[in-house]
């Protein structure tokens, strides 16, 4: 059985993650332990007790989900390694897949996703902006929903291509809150504001790119043992060199999600796809994305066992 791996990003992060892996597998409590020693923090308090809002800060919720997300990998690694044919992660996420296909070491990752988390945080200050879940079906494309929104009220762009029918922007307040009207107007159900501080994957991050791209180059970072798909291109990357500047402009750039998943269904369409992290929103986009192909998620102690049953069928 072919296994394809993916990684969530930003907003899976939940109090308790990890905790009853890491009580459960010494492989996940060291991963955890490498990830706190890395940042010289105890983030694996945060993740295990919380409080929520401290967790949900940008600079700890990216290692955090890192750390759990190589946890359950730490785990599942000797069981499934032969078995992978690709990885993606969701924003954050693709940082975790370079990590478990070997290019960085997670010491490295978790200091590299704190910089990152940093650096978004930091721009969200200097630039303030907002996000917004849109959901439906509108009458016209979302970029020309997008378009008509920045010329009335400001800059907004489409942020992550979740599903055809779960899409969101990203951009200056003002032009996302217009948007969210024109949205409405237009045919969508719902539009939701999300708890960012800041414009991700929008043109607002600009300023975090130098500042990117100079934590990258000064980290050890191999070509991936296996192909990881990319959120920018929605292809399979298989160089380091290409990899960097991908993390990079990812940062700026939509999340081509759905994209993405429907070319690793394609081309992989017997793998089974394991989300290793908390919760299962990637499970449950896939299942909208791409409803043939098999999805099951591994982030607590029960579906790590779960999975190691359905291996062994």
């Amino acid at each position: 059985m072919d296994v394809v791996l993916l990684f969530p990003g930003q907003g899976s992060q939940k109090p308790g993650m990890g905790k009853d892996l890491s009580e459960a597998f010494p492989a996940s409590r060291r991963a955890f332990e490498e990830v706190d020693s890395a940042l010289g923090a105890s983030l694996s308090r945060i993740c295990f007790e919380g409080p929520g809002d401290e967790l949900t800060e940008t600079h700890n919720a990216q290692p955090a989900l890192l750390a759990h997300g190589a946890a359950v990998w730490a785990v599942a690694r000797e069981a499934i390694g032969p078995r992978i044919v690709a990885a993606a992660g969701h924003s954050l996420g693709e940082h975790t897949a370079y990590h478990a296909a070997g290019s960085t070491s997670l010491s490295d990752a978790a200091r590299l996703v704190r910089r990152r988390g940093q650096l978004m945080y930091d721009t969200g200050k200097l630039r303030p902006g907002a996000m917004v879940a849109v959901l439906g079906k509108f009458q016209d494309s979302i970029e020309s929903l997008c378009e008509l929104a920045t010329r009335s009220g400001g800059l907004v762009v489409p942020a992550n291509y979740n599903t055809s029918e779960q899409i969101v922007v990203s951009g200056e307040v003002k032009g996302v809150e217009r948007l969210m009207e024109i949205a409405k107007l237009n045919g969508a159900k719902r539009a939701i504001r999300l708890p960012v501080s800041g414009a991700f994957h929008s043109p607002l991050m600009e300023p975090a790119e130098a500042g990117l791209r100079e934590t990258l180059a000064a980290l050890p970072f191999a070509d991936p043992a296996f192909p990881v798909y990319s959120n920018v291109t929605e292809c399979a990357c298989t160089s380091a060199s290409e990899a960097k500047e991908l993390l990079v402009r990812q940062l700026t750039s939509p999340v081509r999600w759905a994209g993405e998943i429907a070319r690793l269904a394609n081309d992989f369409p017997d793998a089974l796809f394991i989300e290793m992290g908390p919760g299962n929103v990637l499970t449950g986009l896939l299942s909208r994305i791409a409803p043939k192909a098999a999805g099951i998620a591994c982030g607590t102690a029960s579906e790590v066992d779960k999975l190691m049953t359905r291996l062994a069928q």
